[in-house]
């Protein structure tokens, strides 16, 4: 099981550049200085959980967790971002990730922990079903510019 061998670490500036090419593959894509501006404010907060994992040194997938406080809700921890490189999946290093991002939570109080997922993102659904979650809703996200 590659599990075993992947090595889950904090985040660091360093790793901005392999982070932003893993965000591109999520579907989000930015280049590495502003990946790097993103990892500093979320390094200035003790709301928020980057982790890393590695293989044989190189970074082959990210999670972001952070606390999420609601008037109408408990607190609880949000898996804001997960992303495994296309060139490992499969191996459990998503498994490793989400399993950090859970001690994180425990860490800092948390009884539960949420994702929200695209509802066309069918294999992270399975991901996720797999690692013990339970789809609770289904909603629907709208956004504004204002700009």
């Amino acid at each position: 099981m590659i599990a075993s061998l992947v090595n889950v670490r904090p985040i660091t500036a360093d790793d901005a550049e392999a982070a932003a090419q893993l965000s591109g593959e999520l579907g989000y894509p930015l280049v590495p200085a502003a990946m790097r501006a993103r990892l500093d404010a979320l390094s200035a907060s003790a709301d928020h959980g980057v982790f890393v994992a590695c293989l044989d040194g190189a970074v082959v997938g990210w999670i972001h967790v952070a606390a999420v406080l609601y008037m109408q809700s408990d607190p609880r921890a949000e898996i804001g971002g997960l992303v495994v490189s296309a060139s490992v999946r499969g191996r459990r290093i998503g498994a490793a990730l989400v399993a950090r991002a859970e001690v994180w939570a425990r860490a800092h109080g948390f009884g539960s922990i949420l994702v929200r997922s695209q509802v066309t993102r069918e294999d992270a659904h399975r991901f996720y079903l797999r690692e013990g979650y339970t789809q609770t809703k289904t909603s629907a996200v709208f956004a504004k510019s204002l700009v």
